[in-house]
């Protein structure tokens, strides 16, 4: 699944860090999303959604 997380986070100068603090989860979490290597539960994509703003569809994309 792609997405734009590292997009949406370097428009708000966030750091992996700044981003998982706000969140809840490890920094390890934000970069395996970014990367691609973890698919973020259905909770975690609503908290992403809120936190930008965002339609959830907006930020994650299926590759399909």
């Amino acid at each position: 699944m792609k997405n734009r997380l590292k997009v949406l986070r370097a428009e708000r100068d966030w750091s992996q860090a700044d981003l998982a603090d706000r969140l809840e989860v490890s920094r390890q979490t934000i970069n395996a999303l970014e990367t691609g290597k973890y698919d973020p539960s259905l909770p975690l994509a609503f908290k992403l959604a809120r936190l930008f703003a965002l339609p959830i569809e907006t930020i994650f994309q299926d590759e399909a």
